[in-house]
Order: C-alpha cells, then structure tokens, then sequence
C-alpha cells in the first residue's frame, strides 16, 4: 500500500500529543510566584487550571467539524496558532483575569493538536501501522506530567514564570512551521461529500465499545492521581514524596505501551485486548481491597497494583483509540474529537468524586476506581459482540 512507503514523522506527532500536557504542567511549580507577582488569590490562580480544562473540552468538539470545512492541515494551523498567541499573551499578563482569558484561548488552540495528530494517523495510515504509531508515541505522552513541571520550574528559576509562556509560544510556533511544510495527502483535504456527525459516530458500537474502555481507563487513572496525593499526606508522607511516587507508574505506563508495540507485531490487537482488561481489572480490585481491608500505612501496598495498572494502560490506550477511530476514515477527526470529549467527561467525572469523599481516605480513590469497572465491563462487551458480528460479515462475503 501507498502508506506503507510513507516516513512516519514521529517527533511532529509526538509534539503534537504532548502539547496540552506540556501547557496543563508546566507552569505548575509556579502557581506561587504567579500568585505573588499578579497580586490574586489561590484560588484564582487555581481556576486558570480548571479553565484550561474547560476551554480543551469544548474545543474537542469543535476541531472535528472544522477538518470537515476546511481539511487538517489548515484546521490545525489555526490552531496552533491561536495557541503561539494566546501563551505570547499569557506572558504578558498583568491581572489575573487577563491570564484567565489567554489560558482558555491557549486551551482551544492546543487541543486542536490532541484531536487533529489521531485522525491524520487514521487517515494516512493502514490500521496495523496506525496501531504501531499509537503505541510508539502514547507512552511517550506519559512522560509530559513528569517532565513538564521540572522544566517549568528550571525556566521559572532562572528566566522567571513569563518565560514558561514564551516558551509555550516557541514550541507552538514550531509545530505550526512544521505543519505548514507538511504535504497533506488528498484523503485529508476539505471535502464537499456527507459529513459524518457525531451521531453517526456514537451509533457505532465499535465506537462507543472502545471509547468506554478508553474513558473507563483513563477515569480509574485520574481517580488514582485525585485520591493518592491526599491518601499518602493523611500517611505522612511528605510532598517530595508524593512525587517520587509518580516516577514508578509513569515507567510502567512507558514499558506497558512499549510492551503493546512489540505484542502488535506478534499477535492481533483483539488477541492482545482480553487479556490486558484482565490485568486491569485484578489490578483495581487489588487497590480496593488493599484500602478497604488493610489498615496502610504505607502507600506501597497500593502502588504496588496500581502500577501493573498503568502497564495495562500503556498498552490498552493504542489499541482501544485505533479501533474506536479506525472506521471513520472520512471523519476521523470528529470520531477523534469526540472520543476525547468523553474521555475527559469521565475523567473530570472521576476526579471530583474522589475529591468530594477524601476524607475517607483510601477506600475513596479505591471505591471510585472499582466502579469505573462498570463501564470497562459494558465496553469490553459491545467491542466483542462488534468483533464477532464483523467476523459473521467476512464470513459471509
């Protein structure tokens, strides 16, 4: 096939993947000194997060239609750069609702890049090679909350927390250049034919199968990230601490994606599925029993669990989002955008509840996580009735 012949441009896609992350985390270790120099509150400086999280979702939803209208390489130029000004502007700030206005702008041009680098790797490539590329860059976005906070706090001790911005405003433009000097494949262009509305796309059972084990997943990590800071304070732990707890599930996030890739090239993603939702589910029920039944006072219990968790979901993320996204060729960025949407529903879903029960300590993050089990059941189910109804259609032709 034509895209087999193709090079892959790994390091443009990965930016592209990492560019919220990168603008979700690295301003973080300043949130102080931001606080300090704009003469506001904590709570203030809090809500330029949560508006960012807001101004990301709702634009999901709007980049896939956009490709429809004008194809993803101009969509993603506008977005991009919308994203270069909103930061050069956040960097400028001199208020507080002046940081809040540019930090939802920088949302909606950054999630242009989430939503748009999946579907031109569903449109350009073949599934298995689509599948390969996902796993060899979503382990590599797991490392953006890791990194991200260390390099904004280099740039802040030595340049100052306006300079984070300005570098946000680099990276942007950079990909933006980049973007411009991509040929982008006909399949990609604008097109004049139907246009696939997210009915269309929630209609499909291999959709919405894939997209809840996506989203339940993902939910279960938020619900570990909400829970574990406060459950490991109430232990005495200290904040470095709680830190350095980070370091073991991000490499087992790494190694379970890497281990997904090397899988892919033996065994057929189907194959694969089934037993790493196993892993996943023995994993959660270890962490709710340990919180439920064990008095801890260690967090290693439950770390321990949890980072076979993250291996799981290393290598769950590349094979759910190819096959949710794999049959909208002609549309994938709306499949793409909404795929995330709902992701981040889940996750926002997730995290609030752990929030609002943390008094209770462990057995809250491990209720929550247990009952996301819910929807990884029901997805599991509609992705093997998909598969087996896809199998009687083969077999009939």
């Amino acid at each position: 096939m034509e895209n087999k012949k193709q090079s892959i441009p790994y390091i443009w896609l990965a930016g592209l993947s990492m560019l919220g992350f990168l603008a979700t985390d690295m301003y973080l270790p300043a949130f102080d000194i931001i606080r300090g120099d704009l003469a506001t509150t904590e709570s203030m400086i809090g809500l330029t997060l949560s508006i960012f999280l807001l101004g990301m979702a709702i634009g999901q939803l709007f980049y896939g239609r956009l490709t429809q209208s004008l194809g993803t390489k101009k969509s993603l130029i506008i977005g991009l750069s919308i994203f270069a000004i909103s930061s050069l502007v956040a960097s400028f700030s001199t208020s507080v609702e002046m940081l809040l206005v540019a930090r939802f702008f920088q949302a909606l041009g950054a999630c242009s890049a989430n939503v748009i680098w999946q579907a031109m790797v569903i449109q350009r490539y073949d599934a298995k090679t689509s599948q390969r590329i996902f796993a060899t860059i979503m382990p590599l976005v797991a490392l953006s909350p890791a990194l991200a906070p260390l390099l904004g706090a280099a740039i802040e001790k030595f340049y100052g927390w306006s300079m984070i911005f300005v570098t946000l405003t680099i990276i942007g433009v950079g990909l933006a250049v980049r973007t411009v000097a991509d040929k982008e494949p006909k399949q990609e262009k604008a097109t004049s034919g139907k246009t696939i509305t997210f009915r269309d796309v929630i209609k499909s059972k291999k959709f919405t199968g894939n997209m809840l084990i996506y989203a339940a997943s993902s939910a279960i990590f938020f619900a570990w990230l909400t829970g574990s800071p406060f459950v490991m304070t109430q232990m005495g732990y200290s904040g470095a601490d709680i830190g350095l707890s980070y370091v073991p599930q991000t490499i087992a996030f790494i190694v379970g994606g890497y281990g997904c890739r090397w899988a892919l090239e033996r065994f057929d993603g189907q194959q694969v599925l089934p037993w790493l939702l196993k892993l996943s589910t023995a994993s959660v029920v270890t962490v709710f029993l340990v919180s439920w039944r064990m008095d801890v006072s260690s967090i290693i219990p439950m770390l321990i669990p949890f980072c076979f968790l993250a291996a799981a979901n290393g290598a769950i993320y590349p094979i759910v989002v190819n096959n949710a996204l794999i049959d909208f060729k002609e549309g994938s960025a709306v499949a793409s955008g909404l795929l995330n949407f709902l992701q981040m529903l889940f996750c926002v879903a997730a995290s609030a509840m752990v929030s609002s029960i943390s008094y209770l300590g462990g057995i809250s993050m491990g209720g929550i996580m247990l009952l996301q089990l819910v929807f990884l059941f029901i997805g599991a189910v509609m992705v093997f009735k998909a598969h087996q109804e896809e199998k009687m259609v083969l077999a009939e032709q």
